[in-house]
């Protein structure tokens, strides 16, 4: 059964350093997720995740594993981890915000949301229980209730109809999940209410009857402005359990990991570290680099002179802007290797600073808008 356990508090912000403890290991918290879409993340081998990068837990999505293979394929041959050969924690999201971001494709009622495959068109209902009998079936250490995900704008009306059928919903998984579970693994009940202060500590207040392990905090990155999307994780995580691990779903930009942090927020993962390292937009300790910038075409110096990734200590930008150029695969492994370890070396920094009584200082810092490396 998962157990967190709070090492540090910061008396200035209340972040917290931690330990996530899972059937497949303990996670040193804060922790950011790389991203495992299909069961793999996109450009690196498992191998560079365990040696390269050290990454203790990743995110894939039910979403897509329920289209193909399908949950009973991979249950049939071992679960996910034996699947992908991953022998650390994996998390999984219920499919939830990738259902309710095919529009025309779907269509939601009080049993659970009916939609159709983007692959093939076919029709498939999500429902609160079979949400939690995929995620099971796929063996993941910590598995997510169906929510409601609503995109912004939003009215207040709508937003607390969304909200009280998040609220069903969630009862609905967890009790199945309570009915089902071998013991092994924890689900989160997910925080939404749109942009409305008073939804999401309605929400988080009625969750908490759950007594759930952990909670999440959901429909956060769907076109609110980013200053609006860490008023609501703070006030969603005031309203969350202390002693519980609070996860924010879908964020952020670098200089955001350490303000999230300072809400209280001891999990999160997105997608922006291996989609723009494909796109050829890397982050450094220096600022943003834009690879394919013709000011990269002779630099030998290493992307990052402070980083000791694997990409940082053998190639140059130069190198790196002629593969991007070339279409060459080799570049989205490299530049993903990078980002992924900004990302993480971020978290580490931060867990170190709260550690050590240093948080306020880092975050004043950190949390400064990307610019362009020199």
């Amino acid at each position: 059964m998962l157990r967190f356990e709070i090492q540090a508090t910061c008396p200035v912000t209340g972040a917290r350093a931690g330990l996530l403890h899972t059937a497949h290991g303990a996670i040193e918290t804060p922790v950011f997720m790389p991203v495992g879409t299909q069961a793999a993340v996109k450009g690196i081998l498992p191998r560079q995740l365990l040696e390269d990068l050290d990454a203790k837990i990743i995110l894939a999505n039910t979403y897509h594993l329920f289209l193909r293979p399908g949950p009973e394929t991979v249950r049939k041959l071992g679960g996910l981890h034996r699947f992908m050969n991953w022998p650390r924690a994996i998390l999984t999201d219920s499919g939830g915000f990738q259902v309710f971001s095919l529009n025309g494709l779907r269509k939601i009622s009080e049993e659970g949301v009916l939609f159709r495959s983007h692959l093939n068109g076919d029709a498939h209902l999500f429902t609160p229980e079979s949400v939690i009998e995929a995620q099971l079936a796929l063996g993941s250490d910590i598995l997510m209730v169906l929510d409601e995900c609503l995109p912004y704008p939003a009215s207040h009306e709508a937003a607390r109809a969304s909200m009280e059928r998040t609220l069903r919903w969630a009862r609905a998984g967890y009790a199945h999940y309570l009915n089902n579970t071998g013991g092994g693994d924890a689900c989160f009940p997910i925080v939404q209410g749109s942009m409305f202060a008073d939804l999401r500590r309605d929400c988080a207040a009625r969750l908490r009857a759950l007594d759930a392990p952990g909670y999440a905090i959901g429909g956060l990155s769907v076109g609110e402005p980013r200053a609006l999307s860490l008023e609501m994780a703070g006030i969603s995580a005031s309203e969350l359990p202390r002693e519980k691990p609070r996860y924010v779903m879908g964020v952020g930009m670098p200089e955001e990991l350490a303000q999230y942090v300072a809400c209280g927020i001891d999990m999160m993962d997105c997608v922006l570290p291996s989609r723009n390292a494909r796109n050829g937009y890397l982050f450094t300790s220096q600022g943003r680099v834009i690879i394919k910038q013709a000011r990269y075409k002779e630099d030998g110096e290493p992307l990052d002179p402070s980083c000791s990734c694997y990409s940082c200590r053998n190639f140059s930008r130069a190198y790196l802007r002629h593969l991007f150029l070339a279409g060459e695969m080799t570049f989205s492994t490299l530049a993903t290797l990078h980002n992924l370890r900004r990302y993480l070396d971020i978290m580490r920094q931060i867990r170190q600073a709260i550690i050590l009584g240093q948080f306020p200082g880092l975050l004043k810092a950190v949390s400064v808008p990307a610019r362009d490396a020199s």
